[in-house]
C-alpha cells in the first residue's frame, strides 16, 4: 500500500493555531498558494484565511504573539485544549488523553512530553498524517468542540474564527447545535484569572483557626 502523504492543509492550520514564531510569521505570504495547491478548502474558506493572514502580516510578530497569549491563555471559553470543554479537570479527561496518545502512536506521531495530546494544533498535526477521508472522519470526533470555540470567536469578531471555520469545513459532518448550546451553558464567559482566582481565607466563630498564633 502506498504511504499516505502529509496533508498540507491540516499542517498549515496546525501551524497557524499554535504560538507564532518567526518561522510561522515568515510563512504567512505563502499560506494562500499552499492551500490552493492542495485544494481541500473552497474559495470562500480560503478568503477567510486570507483575512486572518492579512491581519497579522501587517503587524510585527510581537503583536501576534501578545494577541495569541491574551486570547487563548486568558479566555477559558476559547481554550485550544479540546477536552477541557467537555471533561474539565475530571478523571475522564485523563483517560481520554491516554486513548488519544495511543491513537497518535499507531499513526507514528510522537509528541513532546510538554505537549498535551488534546491541544488542537497537535490534533491537526495528527490529521495531517492521515488520508483525506480518514482525516475528515477523525475530525468529526471533536467537531462539536471546534464548533463551540468557533462560536465564541465569532461572537468576539476575532480573526481566529476563520481558522476554526476552515477546520469545520474539512469535517465529514458539521457541529451539532444542541451540543454547542450545552457547552455554552456549562462554560460561562469568564477569564482564566477569574476561574482560578483564590478566595481570601476567612475564619468565622464556628470554624476558628486553631493553629494560628495569637
Amino acid at each position: 500500500m502506498e504511504e499516505c502523504k502529509m496533508l498540507k492543509t491540516y499542517r498549515i492550520l496546525s501551524l497557524l493555531t499554535t504560538y507564532p514564531n518567526e518561522e510561522i510569521y515568515n510563512f504567512l505570504p505563502r499560506v494562500n498558494s499552499s492551500l490552493k495547491e492542495e485544494n481541500l478548502l473552497n474559495t470562500e474558506t480560503i478568503v477567510g484565511i486570507d483575512v486572518f493572514v492579512d491581519f497579522f502580516a501587517k503587524k510585527p510578530l510581537i503583536f501576534w504573539q501578545e494577541f495569541y497569549v491574551q486570547l487563548f491563555d486568558y479566555s477559558r471559553s476559547v481554550s485550544l485544549y479540546l477536552f477541557e470543554h467537555v471533561h474539565g479537570d475530571s478523571k475522564d479527561r485523563g483517560q481520554a488523553m491516554v486513548d488519544l496518545i495511543d491513537l497518535y502512536k499507531e499513526s507514528g506521531l510522537q509528541i513532546n512530553q510538554s505537549e498535551l495530546p488534546d491541544f488542537l494544533p497537535v490534533f491537526l498535526e495528527f490529521l495531517s498524517l492521515q488520508s483525506p477521508l480518514k482525516a475528515r472522519e477523525y475530525l468529526t470526533e471533536v467537531i462539536d468542540i471546534v464548533g463551540f470555540i468557533h462560536r465564541k470567536l465569532d461572537e468576539k469578531e476575532n480573526p481566529y474564527q476563520h481558522l476554526l471555520s476552515a477546520i469545520i469545513n474539512l469535517s465529514a459532518k458539521k457541529p451539532t447545535e444542541a451540543r454547542i448550546q450545552q457547552m455554552v451553558s456549562n462554560m460561562p464567559e469568564i477569564s482564566i484569572d477569574e476561574a482560578y482566582e483564590e478566595k481570601p481565607v476567612t475564619f468565622s466563630s464556628d470554624n476558628p483557626c486553631k493553629t494560628c498564633k495569637s
